[in-house]
């Protein structure tokens, strides 16, 4: 097989010396894998084209940052879509009758304090404590842990102070969190 490119072409074809434009980009395409490294791979090619403009003073611009990463294969780590909460509207919401007048003197079983508190235990395992305090005596009536956070825990505990209720008389005052505004309560 014949080749024809000239002895002298060839020769001249492997002494030659990258251009300027060359040289540039070989600069570029190392300072866009120092950044790509440092950042972990989280950050693209226009967050790698900033801290190129802002922090190395390279004055690229945005495509010819994203072609340099294209020829050299590196990707943006995309994150995973956070779960969206719906905000649910309560069923039902009891007036505030206390209205934070904690200063005044109660009698036993007249008002009854109620909230859950969240403990943390192990490996990302949670526990839940229900409490019910009679404001009168500053005594604690009635409470109940749960691995669970919901309306069950609420029903256990009123379910435990049931019999010494005075009726008309006696207020469960709560935080209005979810489980004081479900229909049981």
């Amino acid at each position: 097989m014949r080749c024809l490119v000239s002895r002298s072409a060839c020769y001249k074809w492997l002494k030659q010396q990258s251009s300027q434009t060359e040289q540039r980009l070989e600069k570029l395409m190392e300072l866009v894998q120092e950044a790509y490294d440092k950042y972990e791979g989280i950050y693209g090619y226009r967050r790698i084209t900033i801290y190129l403009n802002y922090f190395r003073q390279a004055q690229v611009n945005l495509k010819c940052v994203y072609r340099l990463m294209k020829q050299m294969g590196l990707k943006a780590v995309i994150r995973r879509q956070r779960y969206r909460y719906k905000n649910h509207s309560p069923q039902h919401i009891a007036e505030n009758v206390l209205n934070r007048e904690f200063n005044k003197d109660y009698q036993a079983m007249q008002v009854l304090l109620t909230d859950i508190t969240e403990f943390k235990y192990g490996d990302n395992r949670k526990a839940y404590l229900s409490v019910i305090l009679d404001y009168g005596t500053r005594q604690i009536v009635a409470y109940k842990l749960s691995k669970r956070n919901d309306t069950q825990l609420v029903k256990d505990i009123v379910v435990q102070v049931e019999k010494d209720l005075i009726p008309g008389e006696t207020l469960i005052h709560s935080d209005r969190g979810f489980q004081y505004t479900s229909h049981f309560f």
